[in-house]
């Protein structure tokens, strides 16, 4: 494929501006990584801009960014405007849930959810499903981050399929070699000092293309005529939802948003806030993302519209920006794709080694391990994982990693009754809640395999299935979760009817409304009948 010089000049300078950031941000307010509390997340001290833009990167990634209007782009509404209402839901849930969680994780000193449900429920056995659950979700978002930047590479002419091996992976290692620099030596601060440029330029190439390319394609009347005759033409999708389709955008948006927080980096950005109050306020605004969402969502449309034909369709919109503005331009905006994968892959892989570091090295392999060594295997954990993704996405085939990201949804999910309902009440017994992840976990990946695709006759071939005894479709992590609740439920009555032995509880309920590390407030902690007090 022929490479654009202007193009690939101006992507090499933006890329190699965030890598400079990446690495200045070691020297941020002195930063001592030799904790996790310093490393993983950045001395719980980010105030409310700094946690708006590292909520931004961490939750609207290079996946998003070529996922939605790549699937708008082939199937319509229903597989990508749920997004936006999905996203705005989830912002609703953080408001109201997570700012409890905040004050229990900064008054014992959690850094991740296995943390917390030990001390909930007292069950070394639930906190480490819960972790090890995590990690199984969030390590094929790391991989995709990573196909994203090979979109973007393939689109503006390296390591296309006609290339060698060495031109085809070498750019992708060169990026993941800095990404895991950065991250190693800078931890948490690297993708929140970054997220600030990957976000202005989010905002930049997205609203100059929705003012530009209508007025170029001819307006938005044209583009969603062109969209509803190619669906007409092909039989697939549709500009809007049609009947039939009602309960699946809402069954899709719904348990999306009840996941999106639940995701091990997206919870590592709240607990990286300052104050509960740094949360509320974020909670607020971070849905104007929402309206964003529904202008990337729009270039798919524009992508038909403008007669683009990919054999992805994850590359219709870097191919849209080939194609349709100036060379420069479409250089920032391939730059910001490539940085908007990075982002959110740095604090995933922190996220995954966090789990790995507090959950199952210091809770089974060496419980006397200081902050010190728990901040130094954690580094080693984040480069043993971005490693695993390297080689996941350069030596299999790129479906397996699609598969394990709709899995990674159906998965997560089941950790919702122990986590956020586990922030209100403490009646859910620990091994109903063993019962019901286990059986929501069987239900939900065997209904995921036996989808098949009718084109490719392949399993897991989507995301929706029959809800059971029933013709209508649903997503499946919502129906594994409903189905999650009822085990649990069933089996606590039970379980405390036999007056079967629980676990101990070493959170207090003043934790849960106290606002620890509000400049000015005085909180009393009590840690075994000792009582202290912290500012």
């Amino acid at each position: 494929m022929h490479v654009d010089a202007v193009a690939l000049t101006v992507f090499l300078l933006l890329f190699a501006s965030v890598t400079v950031m990446g690495f200045l941000a070691s020297r941020w307010r002195r930063a001592k990584a030799e904790s996790l509390e310093e490393w993983g997340l950045g001395g719980r001290g980010f105030g409310s801009v700094i946690t708006f833009f590292l909520l931004g990167g961490d939750c609207y990634s290079a996946t998003t960014f070529v996922a939605v209007p790549g699937a708008m782009y082939a199937v319509g509404a229903v597989n990508g405007y749920f997004v936006v209402l999905f996203t705005a839901l989830a912002f609703v849930l953080v408001f109201a849930v997570y700012p409890r969680m905040w004050s229990v994780a900064r008054t014992h000193g959690y850094v991740t959810m296995g943390d917390y449900v030990e001390g909930r429920y007292g069950s070394r056995a639930l906190s480490l499903i819960v972790a090890c659950t995590a990690l199984a979700s969030v390590m094929p978002f790391i991989a995709l981050q990573l196909v994203g930047v090979q979109s973007v590479l393939a689109v503006m002419g390296i390591g296309g399929s006609g290339a060698g091996w060495v031109a085809r992976e070498l750019p992708l290692i060169i990026a993941f070699v800095v990404l895991a620099a950065y991250t190693y030596s800078s931890g948490l601060r690297a993708p929140a000092l970054i997220a600030f440029v990957k976000d202005a330029l989010i905002w930049i190439v997205i609203l100059t293309a929705l003012i530009y390319l209508p007025i170029k394609l001819g307006g938005f009347g044209e583009i969603f005529s062109a969209a509803e005759s190619k669906f007409d033409a092909t039989g697939v999708g549709s500009v809007v939802p049609v009947s039939g389709q009602y309960w699946v955008y809402i069954s899709l948006a719904v348990g999306q948003a009840l996941m999106m927080f639940l995701f091990p980096h997206s919870m590592t950005g709240l607990l990286a806030a300052k104050n509960r109050n740094v949360i509320r306020r974020n909670a607020a605004i971070m849905p104007i993302y929402s309206i964003l969402l529904g202008g990337v969502g729009l270039l798919g449309f524009m992508a038909i519209a403008s007669g683009i034909e990919v054999g992805s369709s994850s590359e219709a919109a870097p191919a849209l920006f080939g194609t349709q503005f100036p060379s420069w331009f479409a250089g920032v905006a391939y730059a910001t794709i490539a940085i908007a994968a990075l982002v959110p892959a740095a604090i995933m892989s922190i996220a995954a080694a966090n789990l790995f570091t507090r959950n199952i090295y210091r809770a089974f392999i060496k419980p006397s391990a200081t902050p010190k060594e728990e901040a130094k295997v954690s580094k080693l954990a984040s480069l043993l994982v971005k490693v695993g993704a390297l080689v996941f996405v350069l030596g299999m085939d790129k479906t397996i990693a699609l598969n394990l990201q709709l899995l990674g949804g159906i998965w997560i999910l089941q950790t919702f009754p122990a986590i956020v309902v586990g922030l209100y009440t403490r009646w859910f017994h620990r091994y109903a809640l063993l019962a019901g992840w286990a059986v929501a976990m069987v239900f939900g990946t065997l209904s995921a395999y036996n989808v098949v695709n009718p084109a490719t006759k392949k399993h897991f071939g989507g995301s929706l299935a029959k809800i059971p005894f029933t013709d209508t479709q649903a997503y499946i992590a919502l129906t594994a979760f409903v189905l999650n609740l009822i085990v649990v439920v069933v089996l606590t009555f039970l379980f405390r009817a036999l007056k079967v032995a629980d676990g101990i509880d070493t959170t207090h309920a003043s934790d849960y409304t106290a606002d620890r590390g509000d400049p000015g407030v005085e909180d009393v902690i009590e840690d075994g009948g000792a009582a202290a007090v912290k500012p």
